[in-house]
């Protein structure tokens, strides 16, 4: 007999294992599963893995396309999702080792989502009604030991039954307005498989709501008057002191008083200095947030390169809304493991003797701040490199001195018109020199003038501006939009935004609302505005949080959630041939933008579309079969029309969008100059294509370096292929 101990993921459950084993961790596995024994004190523990949930919810019956739905139950996902068939081995490897254990401990992440894997795991396999509970933020043996030794006797109810009542309501939600919406379309005769859910709604309709005002948007002309001079041989620059001018007229008036003043006098100058305290530690929100304005990483990208730090042990918990770091988790223990990598001693070095951090206001129950654990990574990709560096840098900028910055307001008098000139400079870089490259501040510096000095004017001028639209959501900033509504959790918000772009709802990298996404939201407006309120779901958001502090019961909430759905279902079910119109109506304009590329070069009647065939995506004129233009596309991308032709050909070019990677723009023509490579490197690349100049393989050392094309245009490769995948970029191309 043997304590059982459950992680969630593999890496995890051999980072526990070699942290609590008195020796060496002995690898077994089972269906190709790996698990550890080992011995800690006296006690024998076998350590196992989850592989993320291993039980979904689902119907008990299925009955076609019925709904409303509310009779579901836990079932194992590799039986209702075939992309999660590979978890049955690990299901089975987990219920084949509970038969021998006579404890149970569930050492999934500390937050709803692994309560909920590690309650389902103790009820459904190991057939428990409760289990032991390991805490950590990090994966560092240390605390993974301190874990273990205070393990708590019972799992984390609150938890637990809050994250159990959101999968329940996010599956009511979801299932029921999707099939509602895909059943509307489909009373048309046409057929669309649509989504919605809890949270995926309201949070289109924000997006809408953002498009709808720009496109509402009525520019308002304005003036502004600015005054070039000089002092002192250097320039400065001022603005009038009324800023806007909504009449022209007025402006004009200030323009005829001082277009003929060669001089203008000093009236004031004002100087302020301030600190600019250190920025707060990362919570999961401010992480995703500085990685899109700092690198351009998207937030779900963000999030799973933190998670793999995490499991790798190189970082603590990211899933937390912390902005606090608390003595507990050691300052100086982190601080003198990070020193001893090259890239940061230096910094580690010139820390503050006394470790205060300036932590923020929120909170999480559950973990702290992110920080880094100390332990030097190893084997980090470029993205992977770039986040670890973001967090090791804010940690420490949060420990480091305020910097001292100054502000100088310049008062301008030329002939009794006021201009002011506006100039802040850092003084001492404080927490600056911590957080390099990634501080970005304007400095402004101003001529050394003083009150009465005389300044020589170069130029006033009437500058002509209008207001502008509002700004479209980028993927962080809608993020933080969500967050600051209390919509969706901090793991969620950012699957939330990859779905609403996977249905074609929205695009772009300025998030724009599609035709399809515009409908959707202005008929279920119109039609059942129940679906999208926005209220309603931040008021089961509060109900669920009220659960976690065992204020609320789940059976209540369940049955508040279903008597709602239900009368939004019956509201529905009337308008529901209106909203199949105006949906099927919507998805076709939808997907002829956005299968769009451009006109036809060739026969110049027609326009090129995507399409997809047999064998994958593909372009070609939509005047076929008078017209057989045609055009390959890449088939490991995924392709947007990029809304522009080709400068060098005239032909449609595309976007090729591949995971972790900047998107390619390429034009659609196969034989477009753009893609010759010219110089010494054409010179080699034909000597290599005629088989002048000789190289062998550097990779499997057998097959020749030739010379290839692609769509994207020429690149060497290996002639052993696909045997041997060796490609190597030419020097220097077109494109």
């Amino acid at each position: 007999m043997y304590e059982l101990i459950v992680t969630e993921k593999p890496a995890a459950a051999l980072k526990i294992a070699e942290a609590l084993a008195d020796g060496k961790p002995i690898k077994e596995n089972y269906q190709g599963v790996p698990y550890y024994r080992i011995t800690h004190g006296k006690k024998d523990i076998v350590v196992a893995c989850a592989v993320g949930h291993l039980y979904g919810l689902a119907e008990k019956e299925k009955k076609g396309w019925a709904f409303p739905v509310f009779d579901i139950e836990w079932k194992p996902v590799a039986e209702t999702t075939k992309s999660s068939a590979f978890t049955r081995k690990y299901l089975n490897t987990l219920k084949k080792l509970s038969k021998d254990a006579n404890s149970f401990t569930i050492a999934t992440d500390f937050d709803i989502e692994g309560e909920v894997i590690g309650l389902n795991v103790v009820r459904h396999i190991c057939k428990q009604k409760d289990a032991n509970r390991m805490k950590f933020s990090t994966l560092t043996k240390d605390e993974l030991r301190e874990s273990y030794q205070n393990k708590n006797k019972h799992l984390d109810w609150g938890q637990a039954e809050s994250g159990e009542a959101r999968h329940f309501l996010d599956f009511f939600n979801g299932i029921n307005y999707s099939r509602a919406l895909t059943s509307a379309i489909k009373s048309t005769g046409a057929f669309k498989l649509m989504s919605t859910g809890r949270v995926q709604g309201p949070a289109l309709k924000i997006i809408v709501d953002r498009e709808r005002g720009i496109k509402a948007f009525k520019p308002v002309p304005f003036w502004q008057i600015q005054l070039d001079g000089e002092s002192n041989n250097q320039t400065i620059t001022a603005w009038h002191n009324q800023d806007k001018f909504w009449e022209k007229e007025k402006a004009d008036r200030v323009i005829e008083k001082t277009k003929t003043q060669k001089e203008a006098k000093i009236s004031n100058v004002e100087r302020k200095k301030f600190n600019q305290m250190p920025p707060f530690p990362f919570d999961l929100t401010s992480l995703q947030m500085e990685a899109y304005r700092c690198f351009n990483i998207s937030p779900k990208e963000t999030l799973d390169i933190a998670q793999e730090l995490y499991t790798s042990g190189f970082i603590s918990y990211p899933r937390t809304s912390s902005q606090q770091l608390p003595e507990s988790i050691g300052y100086k223990k982190i601080i003198n493991g990070i020193s001893k990598q090259d890239n940061y001693n230096n910094l580690a070095k010139i820390l503050p003797v006394k470790l205060s951090p300036n932590n923020g206001k929120k909170t999480d129950p559950a973990h702290p701040a992110i920080f880094p654990t100390g332990i030097a990574p190893k084997g980090l990709k470029e993205r992977e490199h770039k986040i670890y560096d973001l967090v090791v840098k804010r940690f420490f900028s949060t420990f480091a001195e305020p910097a001292v910055r100054e502000t100088i307001l310049v008062d301008i008098n030329c002939n009794d018109e006021i201009f002011i000139a506006k100039g802040t400079r850092t003084i001492e870089k404080g927490w600056h020199v911590f957080y390099a490259p990634y501080v970005q501040l304007e400095e402004t510096e101003l001529p050394n003038v003083k009150k009465g000095d005389n300044i020589k004017v170069r130029k006033i001028e009437l500058l002509s501006k209008e207001t502008q639209a509002p700004k479209r959501y980028t993927p962080a900033s809608i993020i933080k939009e969500l967050e600051k509504r209390n919509l969706g959790t901090k793991a969620t918000r950012s699957e939330i935004i990859e779905t609403l772009f996977q249905r074609g709802y929205v695009h772009g990298k300025a998030i724009e609302a599609t035709n399809l996404g515009i409908s959707t939201i202005e008929t279920l407006e119109k039609y059942c505005p129940k679906i999208i309120d926005e209220e309603l779901t931040r008021h089961f958001e509060i109900e669920i949080e009220g659960m976690r502090e065992k204020k609320q019961k789940k059976e209540k909430i369940l049955e508040e959630a279903k008597e709602a759905i239900s009368k939004i279902i019956v509201e529905f079910k009337e308008h529901e041939k209106e909203i199949g119109i105006e949906l099927s109506k919507a998805n076709r304009e939808t997907q002829d933008e956005m299968a769009f590329l451009g006109e036809c070069p060739i026969c110049k009647q027609g326009n090129i579309m995507m399409r997809r065939g047999k064998f994958g995506a593909f372009a070609a004129c939509n005047k076929y079969p008078d017209c057989k233009t045609i055009f390959s596309l890449p088939k490991n991308a995924f392709i947007k029309p990029a809304k522009k032709n080709c400068e060098v050909c005239g032909f449609p070019k595309v976007l090729a969008i591949k995971k972790a990677r900047q998107p390619m723009e390429f034009c659609l023509n196969p034989k477009c100059q753009s893609k010759n490579v010219e110089g010494e490197a054409g010179k080699q690349a034909k000597a290599i294509a005629k088989g002048e100049i000789k190289r062998k393989c550097p990779k499997c050392n057998e097959g020749d370096v030739v010379l290839r094309s692609s769509i994207y245009g020429k690149f060497y490769g290996c002639s052993r292929y696909p045997k041997c995948r060796f490609v190597e970029k030419l020097e220097s191309n077109g494109q």
